[in-house]
This record gives structure tokens, C-alpha cells and sequence, in this order.
């Protein structure tokens, strides 16, 4: 039986600067992070990556070359530019011109991991936006820590990690490295401090919005139970704690640190381990037996059988943010989706009024009014709202609906 209860949790991304220590700013390239895009339920254990909804991958086909990734913000190349090495890469995309635009750059690695696709099998990617090319590899603009070596690249079966440059078979190896370019489309903004520590057992990262255990579970368990003690979890007067999915833990690694590649001190607790997500491995057959997590020794991201013991760290969303949706279908209904200037608003027959509030991806109200519903239906009026992705709440008594909205103005 396929368990399909879904929760949606609204929350931003910042993404990490190459440069980044202890103590230092960090630049805001990602205005969220999406999901794996995994819609298969594995398990009837409450808990995997299938039963949350984030940031449902979301894409433009520019027709110019162009992708634009509507929940990041970011803008990327729709064909890769081929095998080469490096260098070449680097040189690559400093010098593309592409769809009218020269700032093209190599992505940094949680850039790079936020364009696959769980749900896919190998190229992990959207087909119908970027076009395979035999690609195993897409190069990324970070190396491994103190190393001239080694590069973090992303894989087309779904995972990163630091791989030897020499591997591509331009510079003697045998394997596929292309360069897949990137760029902004709005200036990045600055974030003063990466982390907080709530001082009750739990960390802010002040980026993602995300609230992280501090401590995690200090024994391994396996991939099932894992999923069973997250979401059974109690800490700092929370209980709606759960298994993240390998996007989010990938989010946590620090490439410039390794044994383990975290941010200390805020995370020095998690030591060398494996750490399960709630994301399984696309299955080639019909036993979907493994599942993606985190090493921190470099800050790979593979894969393992679930019946294997990994350790765990749990994962909320911030309440301030956090958009909670825990039925498995609501009466009330939104069309059309996308919106351009209007969106209509579909009520059962016995709702006399309702109040209606539009938000922004970091919770920021935008309009908040109270409606009276005369008809079956009510208009709301997109006009002056310009181009994003928004969360409409409907709230009718008791009774709360929250919606992700596309808005696209024709």
C-alpha cells in the first residue's frame, strides 16, 4: 500500500560562499531549495522524502538556450558544453555568451546538486528541460579542501563528491566530465551570520531557515527505524522533526573542511559518520533496497542499503516560515495554477467567509484581507504582483488551507 499523506514546509536557501569560515558572511545565490523531485513511495513507514512537499521543481524553457529554475532563481544552460577538462570548463563559461547573457559561471556544488531529479533514473535531470548528452559528471567551480587535484562535481546518477580531475578523458582518463554553465538572475545579497545556536539543543542555519538537531542520534539505526525515530522525535518543545532529504543534508556540508566537513563549532558533534536521508535510490527493478546519505569525512553524497545501520540527524522547519499541509485533500480549490493576473478560488457551499493571505517564499505578507463569499467562486486579483512563486492561506473558521502559487505575468 502506498502511504501518500503529504506535508508542505515553505522555507528559503541561502546558498554558501566559496569562501566561507567560521564567522563569516555568506552570499545569497538560491532563493529556495528544491525538492529531490522523488514521487514514489517505498515504504508504508511514515517519514520518506515522497510524503514531504517543499519546493515541487519547477522550470522555464526560455527559448533562447536557456532554463530558468523557478524556485532557485538561477538561470542555466539547457545544453551542457561537453566533456573537457577543468580548466577548460572554467575558462568555458567566463567566456559563454548565451541567450543575450555574458555573466555565465561554473556552479558551486549545492548549485549543481539542486538541478537533479530523484525521481529519474540515470541522467538524474528534468529531460524534457536540459538535454541529456551522455554526460556521468558536471563539474563544479570548488576543489576539495588543500587540494589542486580534486573537484567536486555533481553525478548524473544523483549524487556529488570529489573526484580526481585527471578522471575526465581529455586530460587521460575515461570517463565523461561536461561543463553545465549558471548564472544569476538577481545580484545576491549578503547574510552576516550562517548559524545560530539556540542554546535548547537545536541550530539555526540562518540561511535555510531550516532548524537542525545539534546532537544527533548517537546510535545508527537503520534506514526504516530511522525514519520512525524522526518523526517520533521531541526536542526544544518541537515534535514535528523528520528525516531530511538528501538535498537538505547536502546543504550542511562544508567543502572546505574534511574528517568531518561541517561547520564547527556549531556542528563539530557529528564527527565522521554516515548519516541517512529520507531519499531512496531510484530502484532499476522492483526493490528499491537503498537509500542516498551524507558522508562527512569529504561530504560526499552516495548511497547504502537500508538495512544497513547509518546515523541520524533530524531536521524542522522554521514555525515562522513553515507551512504545514497534513490532509490528504482539501475541498477548497485554486485555479488557474500558474496565474497571470487573477486566481480563482473555489469554496464548498457552506463557507460565508473566509480570510486570505499571500506570502512571499521568506513569509513575508503581501496582502491579507478579509472576503465574503457570495458565489462558489472568488477572484482574487494578481495585478501589481510580480513574477515568483507565493503561498495563498485560506482560512475559513478553524480550518486552514495554505497553497503554493506560481504567478507568471503573460
Amino acid at each position: 500500500m502506498v502511504f501518500n499523506m503529504k506535508k508542505r514546509l515553505l522555507f528559503g536557501i541561502i546558498i554558501i560562499n566559496s569562501t566561507l569560515f567560521f564567522g563569516q558572511s555568506v552570499s545569497k545565490t538560491i532563493q529556495l531549495l528544491p525538492d529531490t523531485g522523488q514521487t514514489t513511495s517505498y515504504t508504508t513507514t511514515f517519514g520518506e522524502d515522497h510524503d514531504y512537499l517543499i519546493n515541487t521543481p519547477s522550470y522555464t524553457n526560455n527559448g533562447d538556450g536557456t532554463i530558468t529554475d523557478n524556485v532557485t532563481g538561477l538561470m542555466w544552460q539547457k545544453v551542457d558544453g561537453g566533456e573537457m577538462t577543468i580548466e577548460n570548463a572554467t575558462t568555458y563559461c567566463d567566456n559563454l555568451v548565451l541567450g543575450g547573457h555574458s555573466d555565465w559561471r561554473l556552479p558551486t556544488p549545492i548549485e549543481a546538486h539542486s538541478i537533479l531529479i530523484h525521481e529519474n533514473g540515470n541522467p538524474a535531470i528534468n529531460t524534457t528541460y536540459f538535454t541529456p548528452t551522455g554526460a556521468e559528471y558536471w563539474w563544479t567551480s570548488v576543489y576539495e579542501n588543500n587540494s589542486t587535484t580534486k573537484v567536486w562535481v555533481a553525478n548524473s546518477g544523483g549524487g556529488i563528491g570529489n573526484h580526481l580531475k585527471t578522471e575526465t578523458s581529455s586530460a587521460g582518463g575515461t570517463k565523461k566530465f561536461h561543463a553545465r554553465a549558471v548564472r544569476n538572475i538577481s545580484t545576491p545579497t549578503t547574510i552576516t551570520n550562517h548559524f545560530t545556536d539556540n542554546g535548547d539543543g537545536t541550530i539555526k542555519d540562518n540561511l535555510t531557515q531550516l532548524i537542525w538537531q545539534k546532537v544527533p542520534n548517537n546510535s545508527a539505526l537503520t534506514w526504516e527505524n530511522a525514519l520512525t525515530y524522526a518523526e517520533g522525535l521531541s526536542l526544544a518543545n518541537e515534535s514535528d522533526w523528520r528525516l531530511p532529504n538528501i538535498k537538505e543534508l547536502q546543504s550542511l556540508n562544508n567543502e572546505l573542511a574534511t574528517n568531518p566537513s561541517v561547520f564547527s563549532p556549531y556542528f563539530s558533534s557529528l564527527g565522521t559518520k554516515k548519516y541517512w536521508s529520507s531519499t531512496t535510490l531510484r530502484p532499476n527493478n522492483s526493490n528499491p533496497s537503498s537509500a542516498w546519505y551524507w558522508y562527512t569525512q569529504y561530504g560526499i553524497t552516495t548511497y547504502d542499503v537500508k538495512t544497513n545501520s547509518n546515523y541520524v540527524i533530524c531536521v524542522r522547519g522554521n514555525p515562522t516560515l513553515a507551512v504545514k499541509q497534513e490532509k490528504l485533500q482539501s475541498s477548497i480549490k485554486l485555479y488557474p495554477n500558474p496565474a497571470s493576473d487573477y486566481v480563482l478560488i473555489s469554496f464548498p457551499n457552506d463557507i460565508p467567509s473566509a480570510k486570505i493571505e499571500l506570502a512571499d517564499p521568506l513569509g513575508k505578507v503581501i496582502i491579507n484581507k478579509q472576503i465574503k463569499i457570495n458565489a462558489s467562486e472568488y477572484r482574487f486579483n494578481t495585478d501589481g504582483i510580480s513574477d515568483g512563486i507565493y503561498y495563498l492561506s485560506v482560512q475559513s473558521g478553524y480550518k486552514k488551507d495554505t497553497f503554493k502559487v506560481v504567478i507568471k505575468k503573460k
